[in-house]
């Protein structure tokens, strides 16, 4: 069974303020540029998700019409902290966690709203400091899937190998991501014909695209496909 999601976003990044019908010194306009400057270097690191930069993105997602009779919906936010480890002098290993927060209306009647955190998925890439000849930037690494045994949990344990790879051109930054995860302990969770019916066997793509302003504004778009092998 394939599922996909596209996201589209807009960020601002204010690097200064400009108070017009004042004079500004030349010392003053140097300033002001480079921290224009500054500011679209740090959108560009944080359009890079392998950026060696410390970083919290908060990735806000709803989704109507869920449910047989479309009366459902769903708040998903996805907390996703970036952390990179100085590994040596050539290569940084990149951690990121999503850690998603679910509040989901069934639709249902009878039935209360869901409120719980997902399963978390733990990403770490081995990344070299340095782009390609071509300015690729790549990492590859492992996934792994922790289970918060909540309402919507898996209750499953997966890891699996995940691989990253996109280029910075200008102000536009493209690429991808992949991951697939296969549980390997956990809970079983039975059906009624009494076969295990949360097995984990999933891949994960997310291709995106990023353009950024001079004024360090970010337009993103990506998509969110997910392939279950078990419900194909």
């Amino acid at each position: 069974m394939l599922q996909t999601k596209l996201s589209l976003a807009v960020i601002t990044m204010f690097a200064g303020t400009l108070v017009f019908a004042q004079p500004v010194s030349v010392e003053g306009a140097e300033e002001i540029v480079e921290e224009s400057a500054s500011a679209e270097e740090v959108a560009k690191k944080l359009a890079n998700p392998i950026a060696a930069m410390i970083s919290l993105p908060i990735q806000g997602n709803y989704q109507p019409n869920l449910g047989t009779n479309d009366e459902g919906s769903q708040w998903l936010t996805n907390v996703q902290p970036v952390i990179p480890i100085d590994l040596n002098e050539e290569w940084n290993i990149i951690s990121r966690t999503i850690v998603p927060l679910v509040s989901k209306d069934t639709g249902l009647p009878g039935e209360d709203r869901i409120n719980a955190v997902g399963d978390i998925v733990q990403s770490a890439w081995l990344s070299p400091k340095e782009p390609t000849e071509s300015e690729w930037i790549w990492g590859v690494g492992a996934a792994f899937l922790i289970p918060t045994d909540s309402d919507i949990s898996a209750k499953k344990w997966g890891a699996g190998p995940t691989a990253i790879a996109l280029k910075q051109d200008g102000p536009w930054t493209y690429g991808g991501l992949v991951n697939h995860l296969w549980d390997f302990a956990g809970s079983d969770v039975l059906n009624a014909n009494g076969n295990v019916a949360n097995r984990v066997n999933q891949t994960f793509m997310q291709p995106f695209l990023t353009y950024i302003t001079p004024q360090a504004v970010t337009f993103a778009l990506n998509t969110e496909s997910i392939y279950d092998f078990e419900r194909s």
